[in-house]
């Protein structure tokens, strides 16, 4: 190959890589930055050619001390736990190795840094983490439910039974369909509680998504006659069915997109799509990879205040004056359940959206 198009090839090479490559020659000068290290920190090729290393991670201590060490003693180091780069406009975990470059006669010419960005493997550990939470919450409350199913039939039965004795005019009897309502309520919570609590045989067969969404969608059209939301489906076609229980799926997608036409008002607009996730992939024990399939639902409302997104899956905890704090906490059992993964993006004024994320099995 002649040398010309061996650069080329190299060139693309890097250029292809899905980490930020950035090579420093003997000065510290910046000589090479691939595409993704230009999005990682928020400067052009073109931009950081010529700028010396501390110019260019002014205010990342870490880095320019793990730069300056391996041009002084040849030693490869890294750090994949440290590092957060503030460049681009948001905050990025990075893991960083830096490497000597160095020529066929093993003269050094230069430092290789190479970043990879880590925000996607920090939120599947944060969704690990809730999960744990969650199973520690939900064995405490199947514990608390049990113990008041018993006295809570009793009440419902003496309730009963004193309406019984009323006469059909007594003023009594209102207080009586007061006590019955309220135990009613009552239960609903601690089934609510039992279901999140209580580990479930899944009805597996092969579940359609798209035909679940669409009916869900179509019923909550009718639902907010009147209203002027609009509803926005973008389905992907080639999304095969998926193992699911069509059941506890159903009642996952309806609480999201339920949640979300309360979250907008009239003029607003909810989005349901459907995509294959090409950066995100699992690997069961004793399973072959499996891609997954990704189901966003969104919405142009209010938005969630950063303090109140990281609790939004914990049980009881509610923003709604007559809910009772535990359909998020269900949803994230389902979609556990299920193998995957939900996560919640919102900001204060522009919207929310949930997404979960199935194996494509």
């Amino acid at each position: 190959m002649p040398i010309e198009h061996l650069e080329e090839y190299y060139a693309n090479v890097i250029d292809s890589v899905g980490d930020g490559v950035v090579v420093l020659d003997g000065q510290g000068v910046v000589t090479l930055l691939n595409p993704a290290a230009e999005e990682m920190i928020g400067i052009s090729v073109r931009q950081a050619r010529k700028i010396h290393f501390s110019d260019l991670f002014r205010g990342e201590e870490i880095l320019l001390d793990m730069v300056q060490k391996t041009a002084q003693t040849g030693m490869t180091i890294s750090d994949h736990e440290n590092i957060v780069l503030k460049k681009s406009g948001r905050l990025i975990p990075v893991s960083a190795t830096t490497s000597p470059l160095m020529k066929a006669d093993g003269d050094r010419i230069g430092t290789i840094l190479i970043l990879r960005d880590l925000t996607n493997i920090r939120e599947l550990e944060e969704a690990v983490r809730q999960a744990d939470r969650l199973s520690s919450l939900g064995a405490l409350a199947a514990g608390l439910a049990h113990e008041i199913k018993n006295p809570l039939g009793g009440i419902k039965g003496a309730a009963q039974l004193l309406e019984m004795e009323l006469p059909d005019n007594a003023e009594l009897r209102d207080y009586t369909r007061v006590m019955l309502k309220e135990v009613q309520r009552v239960n609903r919570i601690v089934e609510d509680l039992l279901a999140l609590a209580s580990p479930r045989k899944l009805a597996l067969t092969k579940v359609n998504l798209h035909r679940i969404l669409g009916d869900i969608l179509l019923l909550q059209k009718r639902t907010v006659e009147g209203r002027s939301i609009t509803f926005i489906q973008q389905f992907d076609p080639s999304i095969p069915p998926i193992l699911g229980d069509e059941s506890l799926l159903t009642q996952l997608f309806l609480n999201l997109i339920k949640n979300a036409v309360e979250a907008v008002g009239d003029g607003g607009q909810v989005r349901v799509k459907s995509r294959i996730l090409s950066d995100y992939s699992m690997t069961p024990k004793g399973e072959s990879r499996s891609r997954l399939v990704a189901i966003e639902v969104s919405d142009d409302g209010p938005g969630i205040p950063k303090d109140e997104v990281d609790h939004l899956f914990t049980p009881f905890y509610t923003t709604k004056t007559k809910g009772t704090g535990l359909g998020l906490a269900i949803c994230q059992k389902i979609v556990a359940e299920h193998r995957g993964m939900i996560r919640v993006d919102s900001e204060a004024g522009k919207g929310t959206a949930f997404t979960v994320m199935l194996p494509l099995i």
